[in-house]
Formats: C-alpha cells, structure tokens, sequence
C-alpha cells in the first residue's frame, strides 16, 4: 500500500462521477455474525470492498467493550489477500499504550478520539511513523473547531454520528450539516485531500445526502451485516444509493 504514510496521499483523490469525491465502503464488523465472521467479512470483500472498519471499545472511554488485536491479527491474511486496509476505530482512553499493537496485528488505518488524547499530535505523529493512516475521530457533542490544529497532520477526520459505544443506533440527522462544515473548512484551507468518514445509522437512506455534505469513507454495520440481506446486496444497496445521488463508490 504505496504512499499510506505519507500526508498528500488519501484515498479522497480517487474522483467518482461528474468529478464528484467516490465513496468508500467501509463494512463495520461489531454488527457481523461473530459465529461467521471470516466468512461475513470475505463476502464483503467479495463485493468489492477495500475497507474494513473494526471498533475498539474498552467499557470506559464508551460504555462497552468490543474486541481487540486478536480479531485484527485473526481477519489480516483476508484483508491482505485482497488489497484491503483494516481500520481500527480505538475508542479508548490512552489509545498511544496500543498503537504497536494494532499495528503488529495488521492495523493499517489508525482512529483516535480528539476527547481521549490530551496529546493528540504526538498520538497522530505515532500512528504516522508506523507507516498507518492516521485519523481522528470526534463525538456528535464535539464541535469541529477541536480539529482545527491536527486537519494538516491527519488523512481521516471521522464524524460520528451516533454517540459511541453500540451498533443499531438511530441516525442524528444533524451530522449531515456537520459533515459540511467540516468539508468547507478543509476545501478553504487547501485539505481537500483528508476524507471525512462517517460512523453511525449510515444507510441507503442517508448515504446520498452524506456524499453531497463531503462524506468520502461511509462506515455500514447493521445496514451490511443483517438477517434481510445477503451481504453483497447491502453493499450493492449502498452502491446504487450513492449513484442514484450522482456519486460513484470504492
């Protein structure tokens, strides 16, 4: 994965239809079937899908605990055999204790929260010199001003937009202004290039209107991973609602 540490090089170059920003699939596992979960996840990457969205949570920076370096190292010769980046979302407190870890176990995009890094340069410079994408995420209460600083320094800013912690939860609609916002500051100050991904009740309701605020990486869990559907039709699903919406997907 050529160029994946340096700043400059975010998959948001990738241009989709009319000159539109392409949309990233990013399938997010903690609503996969763990009794199938390589199975669940080589299905995805079966459909196309080159991001793979994984959620560290440690019952106290959120209120659950997910998963750890074992599911990661567990899912890497998958991703590998694909081309595929497996992102860790670290909702932890004191993320920088596991970076080498993450990384060790195949972790090639990086996700801290602005609210549990009282150092946060110093965190994305580490996630850096790993030679891992470096993003970092921000709660539905926390304005976007917070990542005024470290926009230069990162290649993922991640807008959440349900409050962390569970899967299934409702969309707040208030994220898609937010996702604007923040798309204008980065478009104004010549940082076009970091993508803004979503976290949260993105669905093929929702997907279209995302991508025309400036979503570049749409995180789906229970809208890929669910009893109704096949996982390739829940990507596909996605696919056509971002098209209906004039953008392509990745």
């Amino acid at each position: 994965m050529a160029n994946v540490g340096q700043p400059g090089h975010s998959p948001s170059a990738v241009q989709g239809v009319a000159g539109a920003r392409a949309v990233a699939i990013a399938p997010s596992i903690l609503a996969a079937d763990f009794l199938r979960l390589g199975e669940q996840v080589s299905d995805a990457l079966a459909a196309g899908v080159r991001r793979i969205h994984i959620d560290i949570m440690d019952g106290r920076f959120v209120p659950n605990i997910s998963m750890g370096g074992l599911v990661v190292e567990a899912l890497r010769p998958l991703a590998e055999s694909h081309g595929a980046v497996l992102e860790v979302h670290l909702m932890i407190v004191d993320p920088d204790r596991y970076l080498a870890d993450f990384h060790r176990a195949g972790a090639r995009a990086m996700t801290v929260h602005v609210e549990a890094c009282p150092h946060l340069h110093r965190t994305v410079q580490r996630i850096r010199a790993l030679d891992a994408q470096p993003g970092v995420g921000l709660n539905p209460a926390t304005p976007i001003g917070l990542l005024d600083e470290i926009l230069p320094e990162i290649d993922v800013a991640l807008i959440m937009s349900v409050n962390p912690g569970f899967g299934g939860q409702k969309f707040i609609a208030s994220s898609i202004d937010k996702v604007a916002r923040l798309r204008r500051t980065l478009v104004q100050r010549g940082l076009d290039r970091v993508d803004i991904e979503v976290d949260g009740g993105v669905s093929a309701d929702n997907i279209g209107a995302l991508a025309e605020a400036g979503m570049t990486i749409a995180v789906a869990g229970s809208t890929v991973f669910n009893a109704k559907a096949s996982v390739a039709d829940s990507v596909n699903l996605l696919r056509s609602s971002c098209a209906a919406s004039g953008f392509a997907t990745r």
